[in-house]
């Protein structure tokens, strides 16, 4: 396999090279690209250094066969036909293509099979705090068609980027000292402190990012009428995404036989001890791959409802490992045979 990664500086381009080291995925060729002020640095992979080329509008990717592509949504669109012209697959990040009727929006746990019918040649990756969210609803689903969700999301400061993860860390060493923390990143200062308030507001109240999992919940499971209520906070917490999930099905399901869905599930790993205090925390969650599951219990004030709480980590199986993943599906599927 040829394998570029576009945007390699950033936090998420560096975690793509991390976990393609990791699960040991077919690399004979690495290129990595960036902006031109990244152009130039090196990075390591499997023994050797690799040089950062600036992204440009030519034939580069000639002999690619996926892309992984993680440098925001105007670059997306910019540089697509650039790079899947001489027939790579474009995995890309933003939120770019993620709508688009011709671009498959995938969570190979939920949906892989959905990323064997890209005409353009480019698949989306869904936001974060949709990915975790669709691989703990999936078992659930299987059980009884879901029909409603409200979720709120605590979302880690790594959300907003590798420099967003030293603000936090830099305003609560300020706030130690007796000292103004600096506020750049966010609305307002994160440390010791919930900002309900990420991305921008919609019409609606709502905002862009708590729509996301609106309209992104409903493609990737094929359920167009399924009602999705969000309310996304950032949190005080570096790196691991968690949520608060309620879930109202169409025939009741009971507690005993959603736990053994969770457990059985893949990418589902479920922690649901209350009586020991076992249950998923970010603490335990950064650098990990799976949706941890707990606090499993009957909604209630809905005889049809369930309620859980799902974390994961926001940079892998919210980014970076969830794209490798469909790639790695495609690849089991035949889809990269020369």
């Amino acid at each position: 396999m040829n394998v570029a990664i576009v945007g390699a500086s950033g936090a998420v381009g560096q975690e793509f090279i991390k976990v393609l080291q990791q699960v040991d995925f077919p690399v004979d060729n690495l290129k990595l690209f960036g902006s031109a002020r990244s152009a130039g640095r090196k990075y390591a992979f499997r023994g050797n250094d690799y040089t950062v080329e600036e992204l440009c509008d030519n034939d580069a990717f000639k002999g690619i066969d996926v892309a992984f592509v993680s440098a925001g949504g105007d670059t997306s669109k910019r540089f697509a036909e650039v790079i899947t012209r001489h027939g790579a697959v474009m995995i890309d990040n933003s939120s770019a293509f993620r709508m688009d009727a011709d671009v498959p929006l995938v969570v190979p746990e939920v949906n892989g099979d959905d990323a064997l019918n890209a005409p353009r040649r480019i698949i989306a990756n869904p936001n974060c705090t949709t990915i975790q969210m669709v691989v703990a609803l999936a078992p659930i689903n299987r059980l009884s068609e879901i029909k409603r969700v409200h979720v709120a999301t605590y979302q880690a400061a790594s959300g907003a980027g590798a420099a967003a993860m030293d603000e936090l860390v830099d305003q609560a060493r300020a706030l130690s000292a007796g000292e103004q923390p600096k506020v750049e990143r966010f609305a307002y200062q994160l440390a010791y402190n919930v900002i309900p308030h990420i991305d921008v507001f919609q019409d609606n109240d709502y905002t862009k990012e708590e729509m996301k999992m609106y309209y992104e919940t409903r493609k990737i499971m094929h359920l167009p009428s399924i009602e999705v209520s969000a309310t996304c906070v950032r949190v005080p917490v570096l790196r691991a995404h968690s949520e608060a999930i309620w879930v109202e099905t169409a025939e009741p399901v009971s507690v005993e036989a959603a736990r053994e869905a969770f457990s059985s599930a893949p990418g589902v790993v479920l922690i649901d001890n209350p009586a020991e205090k076992q249950y998923p925390m970010p603490l335990f969650a950064a650098d990990c791959d799976p949706v941890y599951v707990g606090r499993v219990r009957r909604d209630i004030s809905n005889e049809r409802g369930l309620t859980f709480w799902a974390v994961s980590d926001q940079i892998r199986k919210g980014a970076a490992l969830n794209a490798v993943q469909i790639a790695q599906y495609m690849l089991d599927k035949g889809c990269f045979r020369h």
